[in-house]
């Protein structure tokens, strides 16, 4: 099934978002390691895109890498992610946006624990958190 895109101009993502959260979505910046709110937080619950609220981890994926930004092992759902070569700052990366609204949300490595190996390294500025109930 075919992802419904979530578009809106420029002007309006300034108008929705806060200046931090709009520079890391909307032009792949990067908050500060050990500066957003969700890498030390360890409440239950979902992390849903900042832009569209599309569910994209939870905290049962949560770990942490130490690398100062938030890690998660595995998505909620490989169909809320799109992944794009990032070839910024003289490194080669793969970049994660979400799949609705093509928000940057981070980057993916392959040096993540078990079961994926992976580890989601996702800016809090791109991130909500709804608590479980």
């Amino acid at each position: 099934m075919e992802t419904k895109k979530l578009i809106r101009s420029d002007a309006e993502w300034r108008e929705q978002l806060e200046p931090l959260s709009y520079e890391v979505t909307r032009h792949a910046a990067t908050e500060r390691a050990f500066t957003g709110r969700y890498w030390d937080h360890h409440e239950a619950g979902v992390y849903h895109c900042v832009c569209c609220t599309t569910p994209l981890f939870t905290s049962d994926t949560k770990f942490d890498s130490g690398c100062g930004w938030p890690s998660y092992f595995e998505a909620i759902d490989p169909a809320n992610v799109a992944e794009r070569v990032d070839r910024s700052h003289g490194m080669i990366r793969t970049e994660i946006l979400c799949k609705v609204c093509d928000a940057h949300l981070g980057h993916v490595f392959p040096d993540g624990p078990k079961p994926t190996g992976l580890r989601y390294c996702i800016n809090s500025a791109a991130l909500t958190f709804t608590p479980n109930p």
